[in-house]
């Protein structure tokens, strides 16, 4: 017998407002997002950089999980020595979390 009733559908991960900032200094970014979810969840935030150095483009994933509503400061990259110049692309995506315990 199959207990196709018992087995829980699939996460859907949604797109959410983030912002991948270059700090003063040009040698360090911050990355941000906010869980617009009507729950928790759990995110992560993928930005690239383009640098002063022909075709070093650096990039950092952050993930971690975020409260409903709540914007947070996921992660920061440094440049390795590189000034960052510009954002060349970013995503951001929350799955939300499961109510209860199980």
């Amino acid at each position: 017998m199959l207990w196709l009733g018992l087995l829980a559908a699939p996460a859907l991960a949604e797109s959410v407002p983030f912002s991948c900032v270059i700090l003063p200094g040009d040698d360090v970014a911050s990355i941000t997002l906010t869980n617009s979810l009507a729950g928790d969840a759990s995110c992560f935030v993928t930005c690239r950089f383009q640098t002063t150095k022909y075709n070093n483009n650096p990039q950092i994933t952050c993930a971690k999980p975020v409260p409903a509503g709540k914007e947070v400061e996921m992660c920061r990259l440094t440049s390795g020595g590189d000034k960052l110049v510009k954002l060349r692309e970013g995503h951001a995506e929350c799955t939300r979390l499961p109510r209860g315990g199980n």
